[in-house]
């Protein structure tokens, strides 16, 4: 009898093993990233990518994003064929790559009033890699964590070259916005 009870503990906690080392995870296909390069008086520089994916590790506080460089989209069609020929280059680079940590993450720390989190990691875009920080908000209603925030990057700091005739018409630095919204 103790020998039959035994072989149950055994299975049962070899059963529950996968559930309980399973990370949460909260995921978008939709998530959304403008850039803003623009300088006054000269015509907006700006586009938007409303497919990005990304992913939440709600255990730990890992987050990753992907974005096709070829899905940013620009008011004026030329300008997007030349971010995506000349400058992004995206036949060569074709994604962004995000990976990092919400500092302090709690699942059980959000409610739908947005918490203020330390965002730090590694941007990857045209074949360079540049560490990141920022503050992100984050929110929880229902299934749904929502995570917003910006930061800055330098085209320099990836080797974007910008081109001297159009060199005062784009800024050196970039402000990246993203928004999240990641479901169960």
């Amino acid at each position: 009898m103790k020998k039959r009870n035994l072989y149950f503990i055994l299975f049962f906690v070899a059963a529950m093993v996968p559930f309980v080392s399973h990370a949460q995870k909260f995921a978008t296909k939709t998530g959304d990233i403008k850039f803003e390069a623009s300088v006054p008086s000269f015509e907006e520089v700006a586009a938007e990518n409303k497919n990005v994916s990304a992913i939440l590790n709600a255990n730990n506080g890992e987050l990753a994003a992907l974005a096709l460089m070829n899905g940013f989209r620009f008011k004026v069609a030329l300008m997007e064929e030349h971010f995506n020929e000349s400058y992004a280059e995206t036949a060569k680079y074709p994604k962004a790559v995000f990976k990092g940590k919400l500092e302090g993450f709690s699942l059980k720390a959000l409610s739908e009033k947005p918490k203020q989190f330390t965002l730090t990691g590694e941007l990857t875009l045209h074949g360079k890699t540049k560490k990141i920080n920022d503050v992100a908000m984050v929110s929880v209603k229902g299934n749904t964590i929502t995570i917003i925030g910006n930061f800055m990057v330098k085209p320099a700091d990836f080797d974007i070259d910008v081109p001297k005739v159009v060199s005062k018409k784009i800024a050196d630095e970039v402000q990246v916005a993203y928004t999240f919204l990641l479901e169960e």
